[in-house]
Parts: structure tokens; sequence; C-alpha cells
């Protein structure tokens, strides 16, 4: 790569790397592992960083990397295993606590939903991302985004109001 290019992938990674740690989060529910998340996207960012900024939508495809790297370490086994203790976010230590416990409601709302549908969830309203974005960040048709956003939101409200359990199965 040469000094442009690189200077370039500077601004861009520096410019967006919070935003993309917090995406990785959304996801994962995890910060070493949203941290993990965005070295692994960076790194195959810049070996491809000559082509990927002469696309059209670079934040789109980035953010669709960022979730494949998501989807390919939760099929790793090791991934499979839960933590138990979380180190408390200072970040959020004077938000009061009603915001805070509906923000950790909504976060394990979200951990219930399967892999993909999870990804088309955060993708298309915590990214604002449109259904062709999300399509195209995703590799999937555009009719699969709506349906999974659709089940996603529908999970969601049925898990919040106590209509289904956390596993599914109707009330």
């Amino acid at each position: 790569m040469n000094g442009t290019d690189e200077d370039e992938y500077r601004q861009f990674v520096t410019a967006r790397l919070e935003p993309l740690r917090v995406t990785a989060y959304l996801l994962c529910r995890d910060w070493h592992t949203a941290d993990d998340l965005v070295s692994i996207t960076i790194g195959k960012l810049y070996r491809h960083w000559p082509r990927v900024r002469a696309m059209e939508h670079v934040d789109a495809y980035v953010r669709g990397m960022l979730t494949n790297a998501w989807l390919d370490e939760r099929r790793r086994p090791w991934r499979r295993e839960k933590v138990t203790d979380e180190v408390p976010n200072l970040a959020d230590a004077d938000a009061p606590q009603a915001a805070l416990a509906d923000r950790e409601e909504l976060l394990d709302l979200l951990a219930q939903l399967p892999a993909r549908r999870r990804a088309v969830v955060v993708l298309r309203f915590y990214c604002d991302m449109s259904v062709e974005e999300t399509a195209r960040a995703l590799d999937i048709s555009v009719g699969t985004v709506k349906s999974q956003a659709a089940r996603g939101l529908a999970d969601l409200r049925g898990y919040a109001t106590g209509n289904v359990s956390m596993k599914g199965e109707k009330a």
C-alpha cells in the first residue's frame, strides 16, 4: 500500500473505531470480544483497503465485514462458553438506574435472538442501514432482511411483554 492509501486508511479507521466497537458490542455483548472483532475487521480492511476505498458504500461494507467476523467467531466451539461475571461499565455509572435497567433488559432481549436475526436487527435499527444495504452487508436477499427484521422485532416485543419466554415458547 502506498503512503496516500495508508493515510486514508488511518483516517477512516480513526474516525470509525468507536462506532465499530459499539456495533460489535451490540452483536456479541462482551467488550473484550467486541475489541477482538474490531481488530479482526480492521486487519482485513487493511489488506483490502485499495479495493474497498473505491467502493460507493465503504461504511456499510465494513459493518458487513464486522458482522461476518462475529458470525465466524460464533461458529467456533470455544465461543460457546457463557460469561457469568461482568465488569461494571464505568461510563454508565452516572446514568439513572431506570435507564440502565432498560438498557440491560434490551441487551438481554437482543441476546436471545438467533445470530442472523440479531445481525439484521442491529444493522437495520442501530446502524440505520437500509434494507438493501443490510442485504449487501450480510450477502442475503432483500426479502430475507425484511422477514428477519420483522421476526426479530416480533420476538423482541414478545419477550418484552412476556407473551414469549426467553426460549421462544408461548407463555
